[in-house]
């Protein structure tokens, strides 16, 4: 579930405030995609940095590994809120991101509609010059059927061999 932006703001140091800030709904229509970019990059930096500190206070925690470093106050779970906070951010940049790639697409698609009507609006209505000049008149019309060439003592054979058998048949059941 998202957090409240005050809550966000009690987590966070003042230079990320304005970063996550940038991020949130009325701010974020107004930003560049080349400014989207390096916000995107610059919270997963902050990010990692988190998620980094989260793991080694896990593992301090559990008595795993030796605390490092005296910089670093709060709990593991704070740093868990924080990284929570710039995933968050992350989101909503790529969300936008993918808002306006789509705008783009929409829009190069609808230019080309346009395109692709005026030329075929431009060859539609464009007629042949007429010149008057002499033709050769019908053209022949090739037959499609396959052209077989049989030789005429083969007309015929097929039906003449089948009289032949029936007759044989017939001699043979007169004389049993």
């Amino acid at each position: 579930m998202p957090a409240p932006c005050k809550f966000e703001q009690s987590l966070l140091r003042n230079d990320e405030q304005e970063i996550v800030r940038d991020t949130h709904h009325p701010a974020i229509g107004d930003i560049t995609r080349d400014r989207l970019d390096s916000l995107r990059l610059r919270l997963r930096d902050l990010h990692d940095k988190e998620r980094t500190f989260a793991r080694q206070r896990q593992r301090e925690a559990k008595g795993r590994a030796e605390s490092r470093g005296g910089s670093f106050s709060g709990t593991a779970e704070h740093a868990i809120q924080r990284k929570q906070v710039f995933v968050a951010a992350i989101k909503r940049i790529n969300k936008e991101l993918k808002r306006l790639r789509k705008f783009e697409a929409r829009r190069e698609l609808g230019e080309a509609a346009r395109r692709a009507l005026a030329l075929r609006r431009a060859l539609q209505f464009h007629r042949p010059q007429n010149d008057p000049s002499p033709h050769e008149g019908m053209r022949s019309i090739a037959n499609r059927r396959r052209n077989m060439k049989l030789p005429p003592s083969k007309v015929g054979r097929v039906s003449q061999a089948n009289k032949r058998a029936q007759a044989r048949r017939d001699v043979h059941r007169g004389t049993n």
